[in-house]
């Protein structure tokens, strides 16, 4: 339990209030607001330190400007801006940076240019700030949200792109020509030998079938974004919209997915990047195929404009976005192992971690080389009590060029199981976390009994 301050005046013009930036850290800690104005609890108070630190490696350094007191945490301004700026993707939203696909560059990237895109800063400072509030309460009660349900203590969603139905053989021509420009000769000949062999035998599909045949097996359920726009000649050779949704091939892929109850969202295509139409249209497409509710999305090549996209998302009745991650190496772009909100009304579930970032951009080629980095940045959400999501494409398969990459989910999906996680679709994720967010005190007695504002079905815990 903690007491906010007072709301305080906006900075520079459009500026939040930073009682907002507060109650989003706060969140991420997990702590809980306490409107009874006679409770004795830990209050937090925002302060100007007199010291500069012109990186983020020195705040986190400095405690993040984080000071515990008797009965009070006190917070630097300046430390509560920067994790604000972070989760919020400021400097991507000022960058006029573009690369061949539209995307802002990771080069442009606040924590990419500190060095620090593989680790959750934002989510350790929530961390902090939860230590430093239960070092204040001293005798005063001090509950907090659990994590995760079910008693867990971080939690894992497995995410999954359907970027390939149709032409499977064209697909696998471009992936040998990819190996043979790196020169992995003998993995180009292993993955050519088994293309051979899958001619008449629904390649995608069966890839599909065996990635849903090892969750099924481990009891996980997962969350499957489809593309849902029209192909043409144009979006092929782009590698934009490469089938139709509508195609039996596609409508078997998705009617497996729906029996097994994963959930479905909109992998949206080069045209709704900045159009609420488009992602309408699509959405309601998907929405006629899947037959059950699409509260998520993805972009494709994760095509993103931070100034424009989310507004369109939001407007096309979207709850959630999935998008922010790097396309080109693995780690926390925004700097959390969380769900956060984003703006107008919908939340953002950065992923951490994609089997193509390696092999596509790096050049490794080991499918046991991309697990090894997918469990070392879970360990990391672990480490937080945070949500690490993974992206991996059904297509990798034997025959369409990743020999060896079946196997490696397995191994991919045992691992994250060992450490005990929630595990659950995008959508589960979504709706644990409003309701965490929602959770408030409104009445305390001397002796720290509580009585919260609404009925709520996020257990609490003592602090510490």
């Amino acid at each position: 339990m903690i007491r906010l301050p007072a709301p305080v005046s906006p900075g520079a013009a459009g500026a939040p209030d930073q009682r907002d930036q507060l109650i989003l850290l706060t969140d991420l800690a997990r702590l809980i607001p306490v409107t009874d104005p006679s409770a004795d609890v830990v209050r937090i108070e925002l302060m100007d330190r007199p010291e500069s630190f012109a990186s983020v490696s020195a705040w986190r350094t400095a405690g993040w400007g984080i000071e515990p007191g008797d009965g009070v945490v006190r917070l630097a301004r300046a430390g509560l801006q920067l994790a604000w700026d972070l989760a919020t993707s400021q400097a991507e939203i000022r960058s006029t940076a573009r690369d061949k696909f539209g995307r802002v560059p990771a080069a442009a990237n606040a924590l990419v240019a500190a060095g620090l895109e593989r680790e959750p800063v934002v989510s350790q400072m929530a961390v902090a700030l939860r230590q430093a509030a239960t070092r204040a309460a001293g005798r005063r009660p001090l509950q907090v949200s659990a994590p995760w349900p079910e008693g867990r203590r971080w939690a894992v969603a497995l995410t999954h792109d359907l970027d390939v139905v149709a032409l499977w053989p064209l697909f696998t021509g471009l992936r040998l020509l990819e190996l043979g420009r790196k020169g992995h000769w003998r993995l180009a000949a292993r993955a050519a030998s088994q293309a051979l062999r899958s001619i008449g035998r629904a390649p995608v599909e069966r890839g599909a079938a065996g990635v849903l045949a090892a969750e099924r097996a481990r009891s996980m359920r997962s969350t499957w974004f489809v593309l849902c726009g029209t192909p043409t000649l144009k979006t092929f050779i782009d590698g934009d919209l490469t089938y139709r949704p509508e195609a039996d091939a596609t409508r078997r892929i998705l009617a497996a997915i729906a029996r097994q109850q994963h959930s479905f969202g909109l992998h949206g295509s080069r045209e709704t990047v900045s159009s609420s139409e488009r992602f309408s249209a699509q959405r309601n497409r998907l929405l006629g195929l899947a037959g059950q509710a699409v509260e998520g999305v993805r972009q494709h090549f994760l095509r993103f404009d931070p100034a424009r996209t989310p507004h369109a998302m939001a407007q096309a009745g979207f709850r959630y976005d999935s998008t922010v991650g790097f396309p080109d190496r693995n780690g926390f772009r925004i700097g959390l192992a969380d769900v956060v909100p984003l703006r107008e009304g919908m939340d953002e579930v950065p992923f951490a971690w994609m089997d193509r970032a390696l092999s596509k951009y790096r050049g490794i080629e080991d499918p046991e080389a991309w697990i090894d980095e997918a469990l070392a940045l879970a360990r990391s959400c672990r480490d937080v009590e945070g949500l690490w999501v993974g992206v991996w494409h059904p297509n990798l398969t034997d025959a369409l060029g990743f020999p060896g990459a079946p196997a490696a989910y397995e191994r991919l999906l045992d691992g994250l199981l060992a450490d005990r996680p929630f595990v659950g679709t995008l959508d589960a994720m979504v709706a644990w976390r409003a309701e965490r967010r929602a959770v408030r005190i409104e009445r305390m007695a001397e002796d720290g009994r509580y009585e919260l504002g609404a009925a709520a079905s996020v257990p609490l815990e003592s602090a510490g």
